[in-house]
């Protein structure tokens, strides 16, 4: 397969590469093998994406709660231990009927990867047929997932009637999920091992689920410090931050996916970054629920993992164009202060959109530890056709914008119709 058209990307966080009418060539298995310039001698039988369009990477959403995309765009009014007890575990719970739970599946898939997103990292809720489901779901529509059964056994942290029966039975329906999912036998969805945050887990269940990991090869994915209250839950309970107690039981490893991190200490960030670890950054949702803005810049610069996530449903928009200017903008208040004559503000903490971007490709991609993020040789073709015409108002001004105007303008005001073609794994979707 050829592809044809200009190709933007940004294979480091203050790079963004414009290749003008290029060729993709991807062989059967789905591996880019040349980016080249086009040539009408050479390039006989190409699929152009056409003028007004761009070729970019595909989006890696690093962090996506799929059971609570019912609630998406609602009920943002609560401190986020509220939020949790009195709209989302209500809502999870519904997950325990098979038909519900195919329902929300049909819907959330297809309308990710519509908006671009050709990889996501699911928490599902405790309900192994429903996640299952949602493997099955992300097979068949040709989404590459990372897909996890929630585990939250702890009966201080979670109501009686949405947690599991005791650590052991958190951690066998979890290995009974991890073998589930890897039964579909698609090459694109894996299983992650999911204990949802400390406050939702025993000791038991956390170390139980790292020995889980370990034995069976699969990523672990959690939340970490996202606010002040998770923040001080762990110092309350261990005498530790969240980062730490993580590590102490096992969890923070190679390709851990820690969802917000806001509150790290720099013992932390040294920790992840040894480890590495990383974290799913999700600026919007922060707003509502962190308490504290991701120091993004700060983070890349010292070497940490990070890729973007929407946080659905605690971040109130599914596109992940929409996150790389929520991160623009997040950035750029923690740099300036929110309130007049703030000096709390930190110096070239502002991010670009290219940086956003970055995170939103390589850095999910790196993140997770896939060849994907970048259209280049050796990586699978995971790609989207962005068309110009489909952002607000947005145009070229003939002397007074250069490619990357043209880029930022668009990432600002693209719409949900936008992005008009996907490809994962070198397949049209």
């Amino acid at each position: 397969m050829q592809v044809r058209g200009t190709i933007v990307q940004a294979p480091s966080p203050d790079q963004l590469v414009v290749l003008d009418d290029h060729v993709i060539t991807v062989d059967e298995g789905g591996t880019i093998v040349a980016v080249e310039p086009f040539d009408p001698a050479k390039h006989l039988d190409v699929d152009s994406i056409g003028a007004g369009h761009v070729l970019m990477p595909g989006l890696i959403d690093t962090h996506v709660h799929a059971p609570q995309w019912p609630q998406l765009g609602a009920g943002l009014d609560l401190p986020l231990d509220r939020w949790l007890q009195e709209y989302t575990f209500p809502l999870e719970v519904r997950f325990h009927d098979l038909g519900f739970a195919q329902q929300v599946w049909d819907h959330m898939v297809p309308t990710l990867l519509q908006l671009g997103t050709t990889t996501a990292v699911y928490y599902g809720s405790i309900h192994n047929p429903a996640t299952t489901a949602l493997a099955q779901t992300c097979a068949s529509a040709g989404q590459r997932a990372f897909i996890g059964r929630v585990a939250m056994d702890d009966p201080d942290g979670n109501p009686e009637w949405y947690r599991d029966d005791s650590a052991a039975s958190s951690v066998d329906a979890s290995a009974a999920s991890i073998e589930a999912i890897r039964g579909i036998g698609s090459s694109l969805v894996q299983p992650i091992v999911t204990p949802r945050f400390i406050p939702s887990c025993s000791v038991a269940a956390l170390e139980g689920l790292a020995e889980l990991a370990d034995a069976t090869g699969t990523l672990v994915q959690t939340h970490c410090s996202e606010s002040d209250w998770q923040h001080q839950f762990s110092i309350n309970r261990f005498g530790m931050t969240d980062a730490a107690a993580l590590d102490r039981f096992g969890l923070i490893r190679d390709h851990t996916v820690l969802a917000h991190a806001t509150h790290l200490t720099d013992d932390d960030r040294s920790l992840l970054i040894a480890a590495g670890a990383g974290v799913a950054h999700c600026p919007l949702s922060n707003s509502y629920f962190a308490n504290a803005v991701f120091p993004a810049r700060r983070n890349i610069e010292a070497g940490m993992r990070v890729g973007l996530g929407t946080d659905i449903a605690g971040g109130p928009t599914a596109s992940l164009v929409a996150q790389c200017g929520h991160a623009v903008t997040s950035a750029r208040m923690l740099e300036d202060g929110v309130d007049v004559g703030d000096t709390a503000g930190r110096d070239s903490a502002r991010i670009s959109m290219i940086t956003a971007l970055w995170m939103a490709t390589v850095g999910g991609a790196d993140l997770l530890g896939l060849p994907i993020g970048l259209l280049e040789p050796g990586r699978q073709f995971d790609a989207i056709s962005v068309s110009l015409s489909g952002a607000d108002g947005v145009r070229g001004w003939a002397d007074i914008d250069d490619a990357e105007r043209i880029f930022e303008k668009t990432m600002r005001s693209a719409q949900a119709g936008a992005v008009d073609r996907v490809w994962v794994d070198g397949q049209s979707i």
